[in-house]
């Protein structure tokens, strides 16, 4: 799955205060160029970014949302 389809622009404008995923990422100093990079950050520092800078308290409910919302779009 591509990251820019999980987390598209409405997404992240309706859960953080930025455009893109990407944005999202830089604001943090993380290099991800797939969603399984991710699993390459201690999970104590992504979840404080992700607690910091979207509505989201953890990287699990973050990504939990945006897979369900990719699912009842897709099907």
């Amino acid at each position: 799955m591509n990251i820019e389809m999980l987390f598209h622009e409405t997404f992240m404008s309706r859960y953080s205060s930025f455009k893109c995923f990407n944005e999202f990422l830089r604001k943090g100093n993380f290099d991800v160029k797939i969603l399984e990079d991710i699993d390459n950050i201690p999970d104590e520092l992504f979840d404080r970014h992700v607690d910091r800078e979207t509505d989201f308290g953890s990287w699990k409910s973050m990504l939990d949302r945006a897979n369900e919302e990719f699912l009842s779009v897709e099907g």
